[in-house]
């Protein structure tokens, strides 16, 4: 909205033109929506208390998650309300990139609120059925699967980090496989959910990153020099996940330890549906494994657990999944657990930004 109502204006006053740059307006929104969810966050929490809506805690989980119960959750509506307000402040609004990320961002948060609303009604941490879940997931996904189908800008080659010659074609099967990323990457980030500050740290250091690539893959000269797939128009998406940065800092200031405010799955579903969206749409799907590894890491550990739990009749690999629960039940106190976390998020982060040149 800002560039629409003030970028014309430069030629009468020059100082409008900075309106026109896609970082100003990426750095604009990051710090927008810092300030939302720093203004907003007490009265939010106080609304949450009054309206008795807190965190359901795991019958199996630790024994110090007890002290969670209660604590207001479904913060990712603060998140969410405060993403969707920046980027339609500092994002150019006749880009369809931009309305399409929204989408999907909102309606895996709409899944994720029906989850935690059963959750908070049942009193217990059974949410949605696991195939309703999937199924809604699926269809927000096809969308973009959809789009991509329409779009004369897009096709259904890969781009490999460190492979710049190695460009595999999926043909119409990318639909498939860009479904299969925003799903998994919405799970992925719900399952990391589960400490004081761990899903938000390493999303801070996802959406910088794909703030950093968007702009890139949006610019066709740098692009062109990096070796990376150039995507007209999704420069803008910078600004998108500049906003995510920002609501995800924010946030991060009730959410450290210990609590004062958890973002529920109306926040994680949500935000791995984000991150997998703009991955696909700048066709950096394999840099997602990479800057988001703690994300693949809790995921995969549940896969194994589950696995091995069935194929053993009841042995187990770790002694809790997601991973997390493990160092928990090994002694280590959470915010040791967490802060290691965001270390090795960071390393992942530098590792994905090092690909840039490692083609």
């Amino acid at each position: 909205m800002f560039y629409h109502l003030l970028y014309p204006l430069h030629t009468d006053f020059s100082g409008f033109n900075v309106f026109r740059y896609i970082t100003f307006r990426s750095m604009g929104a990051a710090m927008t929506a810092f300030l939302i969810l720093l203004l907003l966050g007490p009265w939010f929490i106080r609304l949450m208390k009054s309206c008795q809506i807190g965190q359901v805690v795991r019958d199996d989980g630790p024994a110090t998650h007890l002290a969670k119960k209660g604590v207001p959750t479904m913060g990712g509506l603060l998140i969410l309300s405060s993403i969707t307000v920046t980027t339609l402040l500092w994002a150019r609004l006749n880009n369809s990139l931009v309305w399409l990320v929204l989408f999907v961002t909102l309606f895996y948060g709409g899944i994720g609120s029906l989850d935690d609303i059963k959750k908070i009604t049942k009193g217990n941490s059974t949410g949605l059925s696991a195939r309703g879940k999937m199924l809604l997931q699926i269809a927000g996904a096809a969308v973009v699967g959809l789009f991509i189908l329409i779009h004369p800008g897009f096709d259904g080659h890969l781009s490999l980090p460190f492979l710049k010659n190695l460009h595999p074609d999926l043909g119409v099967f990318y639909v498939v496989f860009a479904a299969l990323v925003i799903v998994g990457a919405s799970n992925a980030v719900n399952l990391t959910d589960g400490l004081d500050g761990l899903a938000a740290g390493p999303s801070i250091v996802t959406a910088g990153v794909y703030l950093i690539f968007s702009y890139l893959a949006g610019n066709i000269v740098l692009a062109e020099y990096l070796h990376l797939p150039y995507v007209a128009g999704s420069g803008e998406l910078a600004v998108f996940c500049g906003a995510i940065f920002g609501a995800c800092l924010g946030f991060l200031w009730f959410n450290a330890f210990p609590a004062q405010l958890f973002m529920g799955d109306v926040g994680s579903l949500a935000l791995g549906g984000a991150f997998g969206t703009v991955a696909i749409i700048i066709k950096q799907e394999f840099l997602l494994v990479i800057v988001g590894g703690i994300f693949v890491m809790e995921a995969l550990s549940v896969m194994m657990q589950v696995g091995y739990f069935k194929m053993t009749g009841g042995k187990r690999i770790f002694l809790m999944a997601p991973f997390h629960h493990h160092f928990e039940k090994k002694g280590w106190h959470e915010t040791k657990v967490v802060i290691r976390f965001w270390i090795v998020a960071i390393i992942l982060g530098l590792v994905a930004m090092a690909t840039l040149k490692l083609r």
